[in-house]
């Protein structure tokens, strides 16, 4: 970073510093419990000597302990893409026009949990719903250890309340689905997609966009042949963008389906549960009879259904990783 010539090239410029910061949130908390353990180790010398020091000794243990489970968590990323950028899709399920606002609620969650910890978001494809919220989305995350947070957000998430597009005040319950991907860098020789790997189409985009939208076919939808994988994009006004942006997206998908190859009980897991409607469900959001918000998963327990939707998730994750870990373990 300190080369003259470094800044030449913005967008490799742009992953170096990404690759910087994911490496300095690995680095600094062990470089903090490595000065803090010769602290405290200095403290027992002393207290040894003169007992007078034992306060001192307490005193460090006390300051070292939130260091030392900050390097234990870190330690619960061993994902073969923890480190990437996460790519996830947001899809509207089972519940009518609940359904659509349902998933777009929750992509405001996942946005404003993006901002909380000062990762950065970029909406890759936005499908509105005639009536209300939307029909699906995705987006681009960076930030240190986004996919390895992310990750186990993947699933069905379910909605329980009273429906506010229903006149008789009804509890509605409905469903969206959430997939997270590792992003792939564009000259990563890990996963390549050529064009006849895939069947193209082009289409016009909808939703915002002014005279533009609707007039020219500038959206990109990728299938890939082999797997049936589908990937789209309309964000962009150029079809170019929208093309490139489609490719990186179908090399995340294919990359995470070559991760789940390599953890084989994991792959097991995930086959054997049911992709849509009810009992398939990660989460639970209750709005009535009373508010909750609980993990199928983990167990996890929150009783403030608006923190969580306001982006207050990371007890969430934090609690899968550790019962991933668990359950490897098993």
């Amino acid at each position: 970073m300190g080369e003259p010539t470094f800044w030449d090239n913005p967008e490799a410029a742009q992953r170096t510093v990404g690759e910087v910061k994911k490496l300095q949130a690995v680095l600094k908390p062990l470089d903090q419990l490595h000065q803090q353990s010769e602290d405290l180790n200095a403290a027992v010398e002393l207290a040894e000597e003169d007992p007078s020091f034992e306060e001192t000794v307490a005193s460090e243990l006390e300051a070292i302990e939130p260091t030392l489970d900050e390097a234990e968590f870190q330690a619960l990323f061993t994902g073969s893409h923890d480190s990437c950028d996460a790519i996830m899709t947001i899809n509207a399920r089972d519940g009518g026009t609940d359904a659509n606002d349902w998933a777009e609620m929750m992509l405001r969650m996942y946005i404003r949990w993006a901002e909380l910890h000062e990762y950065s978001v970029e909406l890759l494809d936005r499908s509105d719903n005639e009536e209300a919220g939307i029909n699906s989305a995705s987006l681009l995350i960076r930030g240190p250890m986004a996919y390895g947070f992310l990750k186990g957000e993947t699933g069905q998430h379910r909605l329980v309340r009273i429906s506010p597009f229903n006149s008789e005040g009804k509890r509605q319950t409905s469903f969206a689905a959430v997939d997270v991907s590792p992003e792939i860098a564009d000259d990563s020789d890990e996963i390549e997609v050529t064009k006849e790997d895939v069947e193209e189409q082009t289409f016009r985009a909808s939703g915002a966009g002014g005279q533009h939208v609707n007039k020219t076919s500038s959206a990109i939808r990728l299938i890939h042949k082999e797997t049936g994988l589908v990937v789209q994009c309309q964000n962009e006004r150029s079809q170019h963008k929208n093309r490139a942006t489609a490719y990186k997206m179908m090399r995340s998908l294919l990359a995470r389906q070559e991760e789940a190859k390599r953890e084989a009980e994991q792959v097991d897991k995930y086959n054997k549960q049911a992709k849509t409607g009810f009992g398939s469900q990660i989460r639970n959001y209750f709005l009535h009879p009373d508010q909750r918000v609980k993990d199928a998963r983990t167990g996890h327990l929150v009783g403030n259904f608006h923190a969580v939707l306001d982006g207050q998730i990371q007890e969430f994750l934090e609690a899968y990783l550790r019962w991933l870990v668990a359950e490897d373990d098993v």
